[in-house]
């Protein structure tokens, strides 16, 4: 049987643990690495020869130091042929599709049932796209629906990344810090994600994100 050597980008070690102890289940697939931020994980996967020495990446949307899906998008940058499965807390109809776009091979909540877990890896490392049933509803509403997305939905990638920071309580500065932007570009994207939202202010926009992940899909 051939080994699967999986890489896990996570900075909580609870998550990372209970990770491998799910994934030590499946005799093939081995867990040869971690890391906690976004330049580790870029770092340990060339250390590692990329798809060469990894059947596939694990790697959580919010990241210390630099944002998962910027991690994804230098991951696939390099090495185009390395699966991403990426893992979050986050609602998958407001971000799969995204992560997709950006070339992820899959995108699993974290509170997915173990099975599902091992499943994803198995499909992604090889060579697949591993789809849940959410995640396929959210892609057949994207490619179905209409030019004129509104809301959420409109958010340009690095607006989307603001908009989560913001939700998440981080004020302008932090966010400047962690994406590497100036205050005052972080300040352009704040007013025009209230204004693709609706909303007037941080309050109310931390309310529709709420709001927004309570919402069935499609709806």
């Amino acid at each position: 049987m051939t080994p699967l050597n999986i890489l896990i980008g996570d900075d909580h070690r609870i998550v990372r643990e209970g990770l491998k102890q799910v994934l030590a289940d499946a005799p093939e697939i081995v867990v040869v690495a971690e890391a906690e931020t976004g330049p580790d994980i870029l770092a340990k996967v060339e250390a590692l020869g990329g798809h060469a020495g990894l059947a596939a990446v694990l790697l959580d949307i919010a990241l210390p130091g630099r944002d998962g899906m910027d991690v994804l998008q230098a991951l696939k940058k390099a090495w185009p042929q390395l699966p991403v499965l990426m893992l979050s807390t986050y609602p998958e109809k407001q971000y799969a599709v995204r992560c997709l776009k950006l070339g992820a091979a899959g995108y699993l909540n974290k509170g997915a049932h173990p099975d599902d877990m091992i499943a994803a890896v198995r499909k992604v490392a090889a060579g697949g796209l591993y789809v849940s049933a959410v995640t396929a509803e959210a892609l057949a509403s994207a490619v179905g629906g209409s030019g004129g997305r509104s809301g959420a939905e409109a958010l340009s990638h690095r607006e989307h990344q603001v908009f989560r920071l913001l939700t998440a309580g981080k004020s302008v500065g932090e966010i400047g810090t962690q994406l590497g932007l100036a205050s005052n570009t972080v300040s352009t994207y704040r007013l025009r994600i209230l204004e693709k939202t609706g909303t007037k202010n941080d309050v109310e926009l931390a309310l529709y994100a709420e709001r927004h992940a309570k919402t069935p899909a499609g709806v």
